[in-house]
């Protein structure tokens, strides 16, 4: 019987050296064909932001109407035109006004609305979807139904309950203060349940431990929701904020559809300002030039708003 030797296997080599890069031109043309991706998005902004906003800082030092090709440069006269108009002046002021109380009363309420709706009851989940899905409504919509609510006539259905209760019609919305406090009102009746959503789902992510580490600690109620609750909340605070000042800078439908403005111009707001120069007076060189300052105004506000933001962060971190 003949023996058969077999030599053992050899393990392969390890590699030496540095391993070779991979090509420069591939690495190049996988870039190349990224950055094709990004040209529909590139143009859709040249042609919908940054070319209107040149032509709008172009046309704010012209006496341009819009309609016509002529038009001749005015110089700053057209600013001087915004802050001398007195009706500009209450768009601007009731814009602010709108855009503050919202942003103050709606975080005030629903910080403590999600904290109520995060507990256990009969009915969370039914409570929960009521008060978010009043915010689903377009602002148009539910300024529409409100203005039926508020009607200043008799036939209003609020002056209705109070005439059958026999009260005298209150003029809602032909009263200046009124109507502002009707338009806040409502602002706020329909942005709350959506914010207190958006601070729902931060409190459902922080962990049920640390409160229970809080309880053993002796710590009540206000100390674990300054201690724990608020520190957490911060992110959502930031970004709720943000958007309550941003959409209340430049809210035109829910005043419009309510008040139309008025009455006077209590209830006016930049944004309608813009469009009745532009569109309806065809003074687009003087609405140019409010657009360009409530650009500006809204850039600075942003910029505070964030630097507070930021400062708030670093309180509670």
């Amino acid at each position: 019987m003949a023996l058969t030797l077999e030599a053992p296997p050899v393990a392969p080599r390890p590699a030496t050296g540095r391993p070779r890069p991979a090509s420069r031109g591939r690495t190049t043309g996988d870039g190349f064909a990224a950055n094709i991706f990004l040209l529909p998005i590139v143009a859709i902004f040249l042609l919908l932001v940054a070319v209107p906003t040149a032509q709008s800082v172009f046309y704010s030092f012209t006496d341009s109407k819009g309609f016509s090709p002529s038009y001749e440069w005015v110089g700053l006269r057209n600013y001087a035109a915004v802050f001398s108009d007195p009706s500009l002046l209450a768009g601007l002021g009731f814009t602010l006004l709108f855009a503050g109380a919202t942003t103050v009363i709606i975080t005030a309420l629903a910080i403590p609305l999600a904290v109520a709706l995060n507990k256990r009851f009969f009915g969370r989940t039914f409570a929960r979807s009521l008060f978010f899905f009043v915010g689903v409504p377009a602002l148009a919509i539910v300024g529409l139904i409100w203005q039926y609510i508020f009607s200043p006539v008799g036939s209003g259905a609020v002056n209705v309950v109070l005439g059958n209760l026999g009260l005298d019609p209150v003029p809602w919305l032909a009263d200046s203060t009124l109507a502002r406090f009707c338009v806040i009102f409502v602002a706020v009746w329909a942005a709350v349940g959506w914010h207190a959503t958006l601070y729902l789902a931060y409190l459902q992510a922080i962990p049920g431990d640390l409160y229970e580490q809080a309880q053993i600690d002796g710590a009540n109620g206000r100390q674990q929701f300054w201690a724990i609750t608020m520190p957490e909340l911060v992110p959502a605070l930031v970004v709720s904020t943000f958007l309550l000042v941003t959409s209340g800078l430049k809210v035109y439908d829910l005043p419009f559809t309510m008040t139309k403005g008025g009455p006077g111009y209590s209830t006016n707001t930049i944004t309608q300002q813009i469009m009745t120069r532009g569109l309806s007076q065809f003074d687009v060189g003087v609405g140019s030039a409010l657009a360009v300052l409530f650009t500006v105004a809204c850039l600075a506000v942003v910029l505070v708003q964030m630097s507070a933001a930021s400062a708030l962060s670093r309180r509670f971190s």
